[in-house]
């Protein structure tokens, strides 16, 4: 544990929600069952084990002692601590408040999030590079003033609808949202209403495996984002499932469009998706791997998350 006491006895004070213990990643011994995290006002400390009370009177003191150096002990300390352990799972307030509501920023963006319902908390962190991306193709293709500059997106297992709001913010003009998780949603909506975003965005709550008429009709799309969960009972099981979306990519898309393709499993590594793209949909090219925020580092990238991105084929010239 002394690497997350370390850290904490230097933390920063962000503006923006990030993480900034990332003990899963290995690179820490001793420290494997951490990850602490800043969602403005709020700590959010998480355990991948059991802890006692007494690991937490530490952790709080710790918490406590820099939270007094960085604003003064006139402002109250909030943290949040949540056990994702099989035996040990909760989620607590430890020390002061959390925000109702509760809107965090990141990227010039503002996002509801909510840090004592739930194991997911709104915003994923670790996709922050990936709203980046998006935020960039959107802005680049904007810029090259191509014929037709109304740029489409297809946002698949949408969540909250992170990526829809960087899409609109850089200038997209339609985002077609599909999750069967219909309060997700509507946190989305939220986020779009944060944002001031009233136009462009669609949210269709259903079953993406059986909504492939309605998502086909707004297309094809210059970007196809595909970020699913890699297993929940009854909605998706990357093993299985994935291949199912990858046959639909090249009718979804425009020529010269791009995939983004999400895998979050630690057990299977970068190459399960591309060998389903160069069997299910060999015209694709791959481009790059995108790389995490540099504080998600992992001794073993394979392990880590994965985010491929692949290209439709350009028009051939008559």
């Amino acid at each position: 544990m002394q690497a997350l006491l370390d850290t904490i006895a230097h933390l920063p004070l962000p503006s923006d929600a990030q993480r900034l213990f990332h003990g899963r990643g290995a690179r820490h011994l001793g420290s494997e069952q951490w990850a602490l995290d800043w969602f403005a006002p709020v700590w959010l400390l998480t355990s991948f084990k059991p802890v006692d009370e007494a690991t937490l009177d530490t952790i709080h003191h710790a918490l406590l002692q820099r939270w007094q150096a960085l604003c003064g002990p006139q402002h109250a300390l909030n943290w949040v601590f949540q056990c994702r352990s099989p035996e040990q799972t909760e989620t607590r307030l430890m020390a002061g408040s959390v925000p109702q509501p509760h809107n965090v920023s990141e990227a010039g963006a503002q996002y509801r999030v909510h840090l004592l319902k739930g194991q997911n908390h709104g915003l994923f962190l670790d996709m922050a590079s990936g709203r980046q991306w998006v935020r960039e193709q959107v802005a680049q293709h904007a810029a090259t003033k191509a014929p037709n500059p109304s740029f489409k997106v297809l946002n698949l297992f949408a969540y909250t609808c992170g990526f829809s709001v960087a899409a609109l913010q850089a200038g997209a003009k339609l985002v077609v949202n599909v999750d069967m998780a219909a309060g997700a949603l509507a946190t989305g909506q939220i986020n779009h209403r944060l944002n001031a975003l009233d136009n462009g965005a669609s949210f269709l709550p259903h079953d993406i495996f059986k909504t492939w008429g309605k998502i086909a009709r707004s297309g094809p799309y210059h970007l196809v984002v595909i970020d699913p969960p890699s297993f929940q009972k009854g909605s998706f099981v990357a093993t299985k499932d994935y291949a199912k979306l990858i046959r639909r990519l090249p009718d979804l898309l425009r020529p010269g469009g791009k995939a983004m393709l999400c895998l979050n499993a630690p057990e299977l590594g970068s190459a399960f998706l591309r060998d389903l793209v160069a069997e299910l949909a060999p015209e694709l090219q791959f481009e790059q791997r995108l790389a995490n925020p540099s504080i998600f580092a992992d001794i073993d990238s394979e392990r880590a998350l994965k985010v491929l991105i692949y290209s439709a084929p350009e028009l051939t010239p008559a």
